[in-house]
Parts: structure tokens; C-alpha cells; sequence
């Protein structure tokens, strides 16, 4: 626990000082008592428990001053609290090979039963936008809090070929900020213009920004699956470093095959490897973190997690009122048993 006015908990010394006083007019109280009555009578008056009782009073008392007094010097502790996301990217891969049965019943059926459950689970409030890719990028649904719409977009996605993961990161971006002036033409290049990736974005007029930490941008947070590498499309960690600079975290998850692997199906075959070190790069640029799932059970925890993980977030927060609070309780219960069983308070 750090303090924003550590200099004020130099008045805690006041503590034992209060103890001493405390201690002292206890005493002088007795040989008072001692003086206008009889031994006798005082030690009757003054059993045991009579004699504890008279202590809890002042010692809540001063806890309550304690309390107080770490108020004062505005404490500061890392807290849970409900996240400020506000909108989630889901960036899904629709390459070919999600046809693979290594994850059961297969790739691309795992993948969306899992971001169905994901979407169940977010806070209503949440909105969530799905973009399919393969070799081109598209909004398959803009950002909604409407949980059906966004099952039928899930439920709509058509197997392409290659994987363009850069492409990606930029369309959910481009989505994120519709009038950021993201040129996404230019970065992909003439070739893409032509297959249809341009959201037309080359024709806004581009604005100027600052950078910002990575990370640092609560409202929003972009999480891709993918099974393979890269084929065409834009450089990913030059998406990624957009997104870094716009401080979005990309979450990656990894399913399928590491090592590489020859997945046949329907009369051909194909050679896919997942490329782990780009998607951690992606991931670690970005402030946020890499999930490989092997199996259908491995991608449903991975995406449990990232649920809990976005929409609870740890933060440094001050909590002198939570100290004000008890030193207020300790307080009152202090004043109440004083009077409950002395008649007066303290």
C-alpha cells in the first residue's frame, strides 16, 4: 500500500502519546477513588470485568483515531473493479485450413462455439464486433450489443484462402475508429485495393494524432484467433504497432498445429503452421498476452479467461474513504458501548 501524503503519517506518533495519556489519568483516577473511599468498596466497584469493560470503549477509540489518521495520508491500494471495456474486436480466422479435425469437431466450428460462449458471458453493456479474414479482412458485424445479431455473424462465416493476420488488426481498428483516418488502403498496397480489402478509408481525410502507451486504452481491446501464419496482406506487427500506439490491446490465441503440419481434405492438401512467435510479438507490443489452444476444451478456458479478464480489472486506486469509513464504525461503537454500559461516552 503506497500513500499520495505519506508525510502525514507522521501524526500516528500521536498514537502512543494518547496511550501514555491514557495510562496516566487511569492511574491518578485510582489513587483519587482511594482517597474519598474504602479499600473495599473500590475493589467491589472495580471487579475484573468491570475493569476490562472500561478499556474496549477508549481502545476502539483510538483505533478509530488510527483509522482516521492513515485517511489523512490518503492511502493508495491496487483494487478489483469492473472494467471500462466498452467494446471487444473479435478477429477470427477463416482460412482453409479451419477445416482441420485436430481440434474436435473441427477448427472453425471449436472457434465458434467458444466465441459464442465468450459473447454469452460479456456484460450486456459490452458491445462486440466480429471480423472474419483470410486472405482479405471484412466486418462481419459491426459492434452491437445485440447477442443474436451477433451469433448469426458467427454462424454466417464462409471458408477463403490464405491468412492475412495484419489485415486484421487493421480493420478491427479501422472499426474501433471509424473517423481516425486509419489509411488501410496504402498499407496494404495496390494489389489488396483490388481484392476489395479498402474500407474507403483512403478517402478521408487523415488526422493527426499523438501515441499513447501501449495498453492505456481502457474503453477497447481487439482479440484474434488464428491457426496459421501470415501469407499475404499486411505486415502484423505493423498492425500491431497501430494498435500500440493507439494504446488498443490485441489478445492473440493460437489453435492448431506448432510444429506445421500437412492437412488434406475434399481432394488437396495443404502445409499450415501456426506461427506462435509473431502472435506473442503481436501480443507483447501491444500489452496484452498470447493463448495457444490444442484442443476445443484449451480454447473454451482461453476464453473464459479472457472474459474474466475483460470485464474486471486491477487498479491502483485511492482508498481513504474505505479507512474514514471504519474509523467512523470503531467511532460510534465506541460512543455506544460507552454509554451502554458507563452512562456517558468515554
Amino acid at each position: 500500500m503506497n500513500f499520495l501524503w505519506a508525510q502525514n503519517l507522521w501524526m500516528l506518533l500521536a498514537l502512543p502519546l494518547l496511550v501514555v495519556l491514557y495510562v496516566w489519568l487511569m492511574r491518578r483516577k485510582k489513587k483519587v477513588a482511594l482517597r474519598y473511599a474504602t479499600l473495599s468498596i473500590v475493589k467491589e466497584a472495580m471487579g475484573a470485568g468491570q475493569s476490562f469493560k472500561r478499556h474496549i470503549p477508549p481502545l476502539l477509540f483510538l483505533l478509530a483515531m488510527a483509522a482516521l489518521l492513515l485517511a489523512a495520508a490518503r492511502p493508495v491500494a491496487v483494487v478489483t473493479l469492473p472494467s471500462n471495456q466498452q467494446t471487444i474486436i473479435l478477429a477470427m480466422d477463416v482460412s482453409g485450413s479451419m477445416r482441420a479435425t485436430d481440434v474436435q469437431p473441427n477448427r472453425l466450428v471449436a472457434a465458434q462455439n467458444a466465441a459464442k460462449a465468450f459473447i454469452t458471458e460479456l456484460p450486456r453493456h459490452v458491445k462486440v464486433g466480429i471480423v472474419a479474414f483470410a486472405g482479405s479482412a471484412q466486418v462481419a458485424q459491426l459492434p452491437t450489443v445485440n447477442r443474436e445479431d451477433l451469433v448469426t455473424a458467427i454462424d454466417r462465416f464462409q471458408l477463403q484462402r490464405a491468412t492475412a493476420t495484419g489485415n486484421a488488426i487493421v480493420i478491427s481498428l479501422a472499426t474501433l475508429f471509424p473517423d481516425a483516418g486509419i489509411d488501410i488502403a496504402s498499407m496494404q498496397g495496390g494489389r489488396d485495393r483490388q481484392r476489395g480489402l479498402s474500407l474507403d478509408t483512403e478517402k478521408k481525410e487523415k488526422k493527426e494524432f499523438t501515441p499513447v502507451a501501449p495498453g492505456s486504452y481502457s474503453s477497447a481491446a481487439i482479440i484474434m484467433l488464428t491457426d496459421g501464419q501470415r501469407t499475404t496482406g499486411v505486415d502484423p506487427l505493423e498492425a500491431a504497432k497501430i494498435a500500440a500506439d493507439r494504446g488498443v490491446r490485441v489478445y492473440t490465441v493460437g489453435i492448431g498445429t506448432v510444429d506445421g503440419e500437412t492437412i488434406g481434405f475434399e481432394g488437396w492438401s495443404m502445409r499450415v503452421r501456426l506461427d506462435e512467435e509473431t502472435l506473442k510479438a503481436i501480443a507483447n507490443k501491444t500489452s496484452a498476452e498470447y493463448y495457444y489452444a490444442g484442443t476445443a476444451g484449451d480454447l473454451k478456458k482461453v476464453y473464459e479467461t479472457l472474459s474474466s479478464r475483460l470485464t474486471v480489472e486491477k487498479k491502483e486506486t485511492e482508498v481513504s474513504a474505505l479507512f474514514a469509513l471504519v474509523a467512523g464504525v470503531l467511532a460510534l461503537f465506541s460512543a455506544g458501548l460507552s454509554l451502554l454500559w458507563f452512562n456517558r461516552i468515554l
